[in-house]
């Protein structure tokens, strides 16, 4: 059952929404209920789990999540209104401490805040995991049933590829063969664009460097393709328009949203081991406590940044700094906080000879409005738009000698697995400038899709509602710089195909002026932020690297796992959501 539902770590399913069955605005009418399990976090892994196990009707499941249940808010559902999401009511507006790799810069960290957690609020790409990725877990794990041959049946039976809004032919688009007629619908671009020729055509005219890849949720990512999206009709699918909606109506399964986890409790012992199957929750810092018990399990799906944030708060975690902090630890966990890894970005621009560009719809409050009104009447125009129409993963040329010169080995998984990532947009997209009152432009996201630097989650103080201490430790290697100086050369290079001749003008802003190692890692550590992709904080592992055994079980434990995007070991080379096919 575990491993089925690990598919839904970070998941959306179906595109239909039913009516509420047993969703409670705070807990008060759950406390004299019994549960067979308590999932906490309504997001990609807890959507899906509680879904899961309330298919069994004589099963019991209680769902607390922290944010609200306005998932079908339109700003949630429209798309083209992701980037507006980060710093809204939907988000936690968690923010890191100071970057030492981006100049002492404290940069935004966005979580979602709202049934269906990030998968509400995320740009929808949709990714598998390589072949080398899920091996390189196997290897770490000890369980070969993580690795790309054992997961595949149910890689390939996860999704289902749906028409795109505007239903033109996807012939060429994507590989049907890699795909199923799973829960999981996904979608191609619904709205193509003046530059979407240019850059397939640059895949014919330059293929060494950028090979074209029919579809990269293939188990071998490298090449240039087209972006495959939780989107469906147009609009955004997030674990709870899909596994939850499917759930709703289920009269074994409540739902408490506006609820915060405290810790997580044990309520006995066996063989020497607590049993931790005991929550403590509240709605605010200074209103009651609540507990609740599971007679079997509590599944801890509140995320890679909420879900070591309540083991250490529970007392799990590294016995000396939980007692440093004024904390009684009940299981020498040291793993629990430790060995975060995300995705640093950065965008960079060129002006274009167009004016047929996205940005008009930030220019023209009169376009905007009746994108919209189009957007509301029909699902379709280019509010139909996730993050990037094609996206590139791309490996550095000869890299065992690149990585030797840094005195390294190559920190991807295996040649299936890109080093960088190029995402295309065809606007403006700079990650700290403004939109200029003038202009047309062309914009590639530029990400390191292997990164080597490891953070930490740790307490900034024991209140349970105040926010934990992040440290993604971006740039703060010569490798990932290395990787992403090599990232802004190939977009560079990209856009000085034959294709795109009279077509971009020259590049635009602050990173037209760097050019030699030093000035690209200048640029690189003033512009780079998150792609908000962070995992393995609570990771499976063996000995004391690993806070989880292979089956997800929290080490030390008995009646306690984690399933979200905490418990990978490595980071994959893509986009996290597309782990809900693990």
């Amino acid at each position: 059952m575990m491993r089925l539902a690990i598919t839904g770590l970070i998941t959306a399913a179906l595109g239909a929404t039913q009516a509420f069955g047993a969703l409670f605005k705070g807990p008060a009418q759950v406390l004299n209920r019994t549960y067979d399990y308590i999932v906490v976090g309504a997001g990609a892994g807890g959507g899906v789990m509680a879904s899961r196990l309330s298919e069994d009707p004589h099963t019991r499941v209680l769902l607390i999540e922290a944010g609200g249940s306005d998932f079908l808010n339109i700003n949630l559902s429209v798309p083209g209104f992701a980037p507006t999401l980060p710093g809204s009511q939907f988000d936690w507006n968690f923010t890191t401490v100071p970057q030492a790799g981006l100049d002492d810069r404290i940069i935004n960290y966005p979580r979602g805040f709202v049934l269906g957690g990030s998968t509400s609020i995320n740009q929808m790409a949709f990714n598998r995991g390589t072949r080398d990725d899920y091996d390189r877990w196997a290897r770490v794990t000890g369980d070969d049933g993580w690795s790309f041959h054992k997961l595949y049946p149910f890689i390939k039976g996860m999704d289902t590829v749906t028409p795109p809004a505007d239903h033109h032919n996807t012939t060429g688009e994507f590989d049907p063969a890699v795909h199923g007629h799973g829960l999981l619908p996904i979608s191609l671009p619904g709205f193509l664009l003046p530059t979407d020729d240019k850059i397939i055509e640059t895949t014919d005219e330059l293929p060494e460097q950028f090979p074209f890849n029919l579809d990269y949720n293939s188990g071998d990512t490298v090449g240039v393709g087209w972006s495959q999206q939780t989107i469906q009709d147009g609009r955004r699918v997030s674990s709870a328009t899909s596994y939850l909606a499917a759930a709703f109506n289920r009269s074994n399964l409540d739902i408490v949203v506006n609820t915060h986890v405290t810790k997580v409790f044990p309520v006995g012992s066996e063989g020497h081991k607590p049993v931790v199957r005991g929550v403590e929750f509240a709605q605010s810092a200074d209103g009651p406590l609540y507990t609740s018990k599971a007679t079997k399990e509590v599944v801890l799906s509140a995320g890679s940044v909420k879900t070591p944030h309540i083991l250490l708060l529970s007392g799990i975690g590294d016995a000396a700094y939980l007692s440093s902090v004024g904390i009684n630890p009940i299981v020498d966990l040291p793993a629990v906080g430790q060995n975060l890894q995300d995705h640093p970005y950065l965008r960079i621009s060129w002006l274009v000879n167009s004016t047929d560009t996205l940005d008009n719809l930030q220019r023209n409050a009169t376009l905007a409005a009746a994108v919209l009104a189009e957007w509301q009447t029909n699902h379709t125009g280019p509010l139909v738009l996730g993050g990037g129409s094609q996206r590139a993963f791309l490996r550095i040329n000869d890299s065992d000698a690149f990585f030797a010169s840094l005195g390294t080995s190559d920190p991807s998984a295996g040649p299936t697995s890109g080093h960088y990532e190029l995402i295309t947009r065809n606007g403006f997209g700079a990650t700290r400038q403004a939109l200029p009152a003038e202009g047309h432009f062309f914009s590639f996201t530029i990400a390191v899709v292997s990164p080597s630097a490891r953070g930490n989650i740790t307490l900034a103080s024991t209140d349970p509602f105040a926010a934990p201490a992040i440290n993604p430790n971006f740039l703060a290697n010569p490798v990932d710089l290395a990787i992403m100086r090599s990232g802004i050369r190939a977009a560079r290079a990209f856009v000085s195909a034959p294709a795109w001749s009279g077509y971009i003008l020259s590049e635009f802003g602050p990173s037209a002026d760097a050019h030699t190692d030093d000035e690209l890692d200048a640029f690189s550590r003033n512009n780079t932020d998150t792609i908000d992709h962070p995992v393995g904080t609570v990771a499976m592992g063996k000995g004391v690297a690993g806070a989880l055994e292979p089956d997800l079980r929290v080490k030390g434990t008995v009646g306690l796992r984690v399933v979200d995007a905490s418990a990978f070991p490595f980071i994959i080379s893509g986009h996290t959501q597309g782990e809900s096919t693990v």
